[in-house]
């Protein structure tokens, strides 16, 4: 089979919140399939995924906008791919109607829910498909926007689960790990929240919040405030490989996020055979099975979200099988290689039909 050539237009490549494009990336490439990256903006992170240079991402990756169209008319892409369905997707609209090629996007949360664009509709019916990353999104996309449900892919973004796995590591105390971008919609807040309610019922433990953003100073202030500056660490934002150093020694995973698209965060966790008690919002029921890989609880709800990490934290054979449960769910539901199976398959279909 000839060897797809799919241009990727993303706002911002690489960014340490969005290892699910590298990876995706990444093994895009490891199929065999040709790429070139154009993004509209360079990275304001010094800290990037190992997986970009190892994959050899930087050296496919353009930024000039001015240099777009050189490069796809020596590259002559099939297909164009954007992430998020703002302003990358705009930029592979008109790229694609100058080439006459077809173009796809993928939909995942900000886009689809707070800072969709006015024209969502019109961008769905002009790109050969449409993919979001989960279930609850495809409800929304079509409740809200109109787009049709045949025109919709359901493709989670997915976690590389040779890699990410248990190893054995877990000792000392208990280790709640929540992995976030310290931004208002997580609501981490609420996590500080019910390691405060745990301590006062005098569970042992240690919880690592993994990540970066606005609301940093806050939460130290809050963490000062609630006296666990001994008990809850704010580790900053880190590259993968320490990502998978905190989920192989956490006990639990946790995120209490008021909106969601199908959090990559939580794949890594599961991957890891770690439990996770979550709020029941966007992809997350979908991911965490209630009462088998973990526990669901209601947005903004503390002692909702204390109440189930106390279950975990007090019983390691509970942990032990949601553990195991949420491993296999993982391998069987969100492997990336199976994602990256489904991606492919759109892809094929669109140019098989637009080169007969």
């Amino acid at each position: 089979m000839t060897p797809l050539r799919v241009a990727y237009v993303l706002r911002v490549f690489p960014k340490i919140s969005e290892t699910f494009v590298a990876s995706e990336l990444a093994e895009v490439r490891r199929r065999g399939v040709e790429v070139r990256i154009l993004s509209l903006r360079r990275p304001a992170e010094d800290v990037r995924h190992e997986i970009v240079a190892r994959a050899g991402l930087d050296d496919l990756t353009v930024y000039d906008p001015r240099e777009f169209p050189i490069i796809l008319r020596e590259f002559r892409p099939q297909l164009l791919h954007a992430h998020f369905a703002t302003a990358a997707t705009a930029k592979a609209r008109d790229l694609a109607a100058e080439i006459g090629i077809p173009f796809t996007f993928t939909a995942h949360r900000y886009d689809v829910y707070e800072k969709a664009p006015a024209d969502f509709a019109d961008r769905a019916a002009a790109a050969g498909a449409v993919v979001t990353v989960s279930e609850a999104n495809l409800r929304h996309i079509v409740k809200a926007f109109g787009v049709p449900a045949a025109r919709i892919h359901v493709i989670p973004c997915g976690v590389d689960t040779e890699r990410f796995q248990p190893d054995g590591r877990r000792a000392g105390p208990p280790l709640i790990v929540c992995v976030a971008r310290l931004v208002p919609f997580k609501r981490v807040e609420l996590l500080l929240e019910a390691c405060a309610i745990l301590r006062r019922r005098g569970v042992e433990f240690q919880c690592a919040i993994v990540g970066d953003g606005p609301c940093r100073d806050e939460l130290e202030t809050a963490r000062i405030r609630l006296d666990l500056a001994r008990t809850v660490e704010l580790a900053g934002a880190a590259e993968q490989a320490r990502v998978l150093g905190w989920w192989r020694r956490a006990t639990a995973a946790v995120l209490p996020s008021d909106s969601e698209g199908m959090p990559v965060s939580l794949m890594e966790a599961a991957a890891c055979g770690v439990p996770a008690v979550a709020t029941a919002v966007g992809g997350i029921p979908e991911l965490i099975e209630d009462g088998v890989t973990g526990f669901l609880t209601t947005p903004g709800d503390a002692e909702g979200l204390a109440g189930g990490l106390e279950r975990l934290l007090r019983d390691p054979d509970l942990v032990a099988r949601f553990g195991a449960a949420a491993r296999l769910r993982a391998e069987e539901h969100f492997s990336l290689p199976r994602q990256v199976d489904r991606l492919l398959s759109v892809w094929r279909g669109l140019v098989g039909e637009a080169e007969r």
